[in-house]
C-alpha cells in the first residue's frame, strides 16, 4: 500500500489560494479516479477537485472554511501498490509552502500593472511571518510596510493574516480607527512612512447609506464581493476606452435561419449565434495578434495561443467566464460544441479549474439580456473584451446600382473595450472593424 497527495491544483490566473466550502467525502470512504473528493471556492470559480487516483480517503488536513494555497496537499488518499520508489508519500505538513518559483510567478501575476503604486518600506522576505501573494498584493496597493504588517492580528490558521484581515485593517486606518495596533505602533507607522498613510486617508471614502424603514438589507455573497473587488481592480489598473460598430448581420441571421435544424439534427448540438461571433473574433485576433496580449509592468506579453473567454451566466445571477482554448483552430462545428458545453456546464456549477483559465480575450453576449450595446470591463490581466448587442430588425438604407433603397436589415452593434496604456485608437478600432467586416461578408451558401 502506498499514500497518494491530493494536492489543490492551479485555480487559474491571479489565483494563489482557495476556501474550502465542503467534504464530499469522509475518511474511510472509496474514492475512485475522477470522483469529486472536496468542494473549493475561489473569486473566479467555485468547483469540485477530482481524485487522480482510485483508493480510500486516510486523511484530511483541512477543515472547511480554511483557506489553502495552490500546490498544498489537501487530503491523503491509500492506493493499492508501491509507490514510484517503493516508499511511502510523506504526508505533507499543513506548514508546507508551494515551490518558491510558482510562488514568485503567481505575485507576479496577482500584482501586473498594480505593482507601481506603492511599495512597502522594506522586502517582505525580511518578515518572519508567512503572508499569501493575495495579501502581499493588498498591502503594497496600500502603502502597508512589513513592519505595520506584522502588527496586524490575523484571524487565519496559525494567526495568519487574512485577506479580510488586512482590508478590515485598511478600513479602519482610513477612518483613523485601529484595532489591531497599539497607540504608540500607530504613532511609529505615521513616522515610518508619512507618505503611505497620507495617500490612503485621501482616498474618497462611498457615502453612507441610510437604511429606513421596510428597507431589506440583503448581504453580498462571497463571490459577488469577490467580484466586486475585482472589477474595481480592473478600473484602477487598465484605462478603459470603448470603440463602437454597427453590423449589418442579415446575412448571418438568414444563414442560420436555413442552417439551424438540419445542423442540430446531423451534430445533435444547437446552432446558436455565440459561435459564429467567437468564430469572427477568434479570426480577427489572428490578424490582430497585438490584441493578444497581456501587460507585465513596462513589458507586453504577447500570447501564442488564442483563448477566448465567454462571459456566462451561473444560476444565482453572478458570470463566469469559461474559456475556449485554441479557439482560432476550430471549425464552426467544434466552435458551436465548445461553447455549448461550457454554457451549460456553467449553468451547472460543473465547470472545472482548468476551463476558467489562460484566457486571453473576452466576449460578453449583452444582447441575451436586450441590450443594444454596452461597455463591457476588461478581464484582467487581459487588454480586450467585446461585448455582443441585441439583434435588431432596422430600416435602413440600401445601395444598389439602380440607386438607394430603404429596407428592413438585422443589425446589432459590437462594443470593444480596450486598455488604453497598450492599445491605441487605431488598433481598437481597426480590429473591432475587421470582427463586423467578416460577419457583414458571411456567405449565405458556406456548408457546415
Amino acid at each position: 500500500m502506498s499514500r497518494f497527495e491530493l494536492k489543490l491544483p492551479q485555480m487559474g490566473e491571479s489565483v494563489a489560494e482557495a476556501t474550502l466550502t465542503s467534504w464530499l467525502k469522509e475518511v474511510g470512504d472509496t474514492i475512485e479516479m475522477d470522483e469529486a473528493v472536496f468542494e473549493i471556492a475561489t473569486d473566479k470559480v467555485d468547483s469540485e477537485v477530482p481524485s487522480e487516483v482510485d483508493g480510500v480517503l486516510v486523511e484530511k488536513l483541512f477543515n472547511i472554511d480554511d483557506v489553502i494555497k495552490v500546490g498544498q496537499t489537501v487530503a491523503i488518499i491509500e492506493i493499492e501498490g508501491d509507490g514510484p520508489d517503493d516508499e511511502e508519500v510523506a504526508v505533507a505538513k499543513e506548514e508546507e509552502e508551494v515551490p518558491q518559483e510558482a510562488v514568485a510567478a503567481l505575485e507576479e501575476q496577482m500584482v501586473g500593472a498594480q505593482e507601481t503604486a506603492s511599495a512597502p518600506a522594506k522586502a517582505f522576505s525580511e518578515s518572519d511571518k508567512f503572508y499569501s501573494p493575495l495579501v502581499k498584493n493588498i498591502a503594497k496597493q496600500e502603502g502597508i510596510s512589513v513592519a505595520e504588517l506584522d502588527t496586524i492580528n490575523g484571524t487565519g490558521k496559525d494567526s495568519r493574516v487574512t485577506k479580510n484581515d488586512i482590508l478590515d485593517y485598511v478600513e479602519n486606518r482610513a477612518s483613523g480607527k485601529s484595532a489591531t495596533v497599539s497607540a504608540p505602533q500607530q504613532a511609529a507607522q505615521k513616522q515610518e512612512q508619512p507618505v503611505a498613510q497620507k495617500t490612503t486617508e485621501e482616498k474618497p471614502k462611498a457615502a453612507p447609506v441610510q437604511v429606513g424603514s421596510g428597507d431589506e438589507v440583503i448581504p453580498m455573497s462571497r463571490m459577488g464581493k469577490l467580484i466586486s473587488q475585482y472589477m474595481t481592480a480592473s478600473l484602477s489598473t487598465s484605462a478603459h476606452v470603448q470603440s463602437f460598430v454597427e453590423v449589418d448581420v442579415t446575412n448571418v441571421v438568414n444563414w442560420r435561419n436555413k442552417m439551424k435544424n438540419a445542423f442540430e439534427k446531423r451534430e445533435g448540438e444547437k446552432l446558436t449565434f455565440t459561435p459564429i461571433f467567437m468564430e469572427a473574433i477568434a479570426k480577427a485576433l489572428k490578424n490582430y495578434p497585438m490584441m493578444n496580449i497581456s501587460v507585465d509592468g513596462d513589458n507586453v506579453i504577447k500570447k501564442k495561443n488564442i483563448n477566448l473567454g465567454m462571459a456566462a451566466a451561473l444560476p444565482d445571477g453572478n458570470l463566469i467566464v469559461p474559456v475556449i482554448k485554441n479557439a482560432d483552430q476550430l471549425n464552426l462545428v467544434g466552435m458551436a460544441k465548445a461553447v455549448n458545453d461550457l454554457a451549460n456546464r456553467a449553468r451547472n456549477n460543473a465547470l472545472k479549474p482548468d476551463e476558467i483559465k489562460d484566457g486571453t480575450y473576452t466576449v460578453t453576449n449583452v444582447g441575451t439580456f436586450g441590450s443594444v450595446f454596452g461597455t463591457p470591463i476588461i478581464n484582467q490581466p487581459q487588454v480586450g473584451i467585446m461585448a455582443l448587442g441585441a439583434i435588431r430588425k432596422i430600416p435602413s438604407v440600401i445601395e444598389t446600382p439602380e440607386g438607394d433603397l430603404i429596407g428592413i436589415r438585422s443589425k446589432m452593434y459590437l462594443s470593444h473595450s480596450y486598455d488604453h496604456r497598450v492599445v491605441n485608437g487605431a488598433l481598437g478600432g481597426m480590429f473591432v472593424k475587421a470582427v463586423a467586416d467578416y460577419l457583414e461578408a458571411w456567405d449565405v451558401n458556406r456548408e457546415v
